[in-house]
């Protein structure tokens, strides 16, 4: 497209109905703003003071069993409750309800020093039978509507345990994101007869600007209205409304893609490279939902270096979402270090 890599434009985001602000030519501006400590500490295997390392005790005082493989457990301090009492208040412009729901953690290894980048892809494929498991026994439960995965890897990021971990929060009502994706799937579904992001990738596939990596199953891109310095999505070439229709056989590329994904991240600046991914998938609400098209999505915060972080501050917050280097340009990057390691038979 003409002029997108030069002057300011804006993108839409056909999933969310969103528009976000490029501004390219900013990313030549010099940067004398904060600048966060890079990680490069190396941990132990096992940490004996780690609330999340196998046989210890954590801080309500349960002890951790010795697990040799994935963990997952309901969360100490869950910011949901099962049992929450039921209640609607409705006066005037003051309104609450009541929110059931269950968080787990799930520890992806007992190896205190691994990410999922340092894991092999049958080890993280592990971690995906376990999400496939947990959405299934916590979206049978009658008072669950929506199960969201997710993880935060890093203290940039809000992450209070270095050990590797991620988090799945399961509720009675759709949250702001996933309700916005609902409708917008939804609505192109009827339209068109096919989910938004089959045809999307039909146009990301035949363009080949923003494609990171891609195997038999899946696509790993820069989506074209990202906001983060170097969004990911990772999306299967087949719909599936959620993780329980990708077929076992598949698990294994779904694994390659995360592991494909996590390493480039951590090799573009040469640290453990911090973020926030969630895989966004149909509602547990018994109902058909045959619009919707399952996809994983990354922001990492980073923007130049393993020390600058994108703020979303000022006209972020009361504007609109906004980034400087262009979606292709940050793909180009990835795809370029996806080539060197996969090469290099680093999976």
């Amino acid at each position: 497209m003409e002029n997108t890599q030069e002057y300011s434009h804006k993108r839409f985001n056909p999933l969310t109905g969103e528009w976000v602000l490029v501004s390219p030519h900013r990313a030549k501006r010099p940067w004398q703003g904060q600048e966060e400590d890079a990680n490069q500490e190396t941990r132990p295997t096992h940490d004996p003071d780690c609330y999340l390392c196998s046989g210890n005790t954590r801080a309500n005082g349960e002890k951790n069993p010795d697990y040799e493989d994935v963990f997952v457990f309901v969360n100490d301090f869950s910011a949901l409750q099962k049992d929450s009492k039921q209640f609607s208040h409705n006066d005037g412009l003051i309104k609450a309800e009541a929110e059931q729901g269950i968080c787990k953690v799930i520890c992806f290894s007992p190896d205190h020093s691994k990410s999922l980048a340092d894991m092999n892809v049958k080890d993280i494929q592990k971690v995906i039978h376990t999400w496939q498991s947990e959405f299934t026994s916590l979206g049978k439960q009658s008072n669950i509507n929506y199960v969201q995965i997710f993880e935060n890897k890093g203290a940039v990021m809000g992450c209070s345990n270095p050990h590797p971990h991620g988090q799945i929060w399961s509720q009675s009502t759709l949250p702001n994101e996933v309700s916005k994706k609902d409708i917008h799937q939804k609505t192109y579904y009827k339209q068109n007869n096919n989910t938004l992001l089959q045809d999307y990738l039909k146009q990301e596939l035949k363009l080949k600007e923003r494609i990171v990596f891609e195997n038999r199953a899946f696509v790993v891109l820069v989506p074209f209205w990202a906001i983060w310095p170097y969004e990911a999505m990772i999306v299967p070439k087949q719909p599936q409304k959620d993780i329980i229709e990708l077929p076992r056989e598949e698990t294994i590329l779904f694994a390659e893609a995360i592991s494909v994904l996590t390493k480039i991240y951590d090799k573009l600046f040469n640290t453990s490279f911090p973020y926030s991914s969630g895989i966004h998938q149909a509602p547990t609400n018994n109902e058909n939902n045959e619009h919707w098209h399952w996809h994983m999505s990354f922001y990492p915060p980073l923007l130049r270096s393993a020390t600058v972080k994108k703020f979303m501050v000022g006209y972020e917050m009361f504007g609109m979402a906004q980034r400087d280097i262009t979606p292709e340009t940050a793909a180009q990057t990835l795809k370029h270090l996806a080539d060197n390691l996969y090469t290099a038979k680093h999976f």
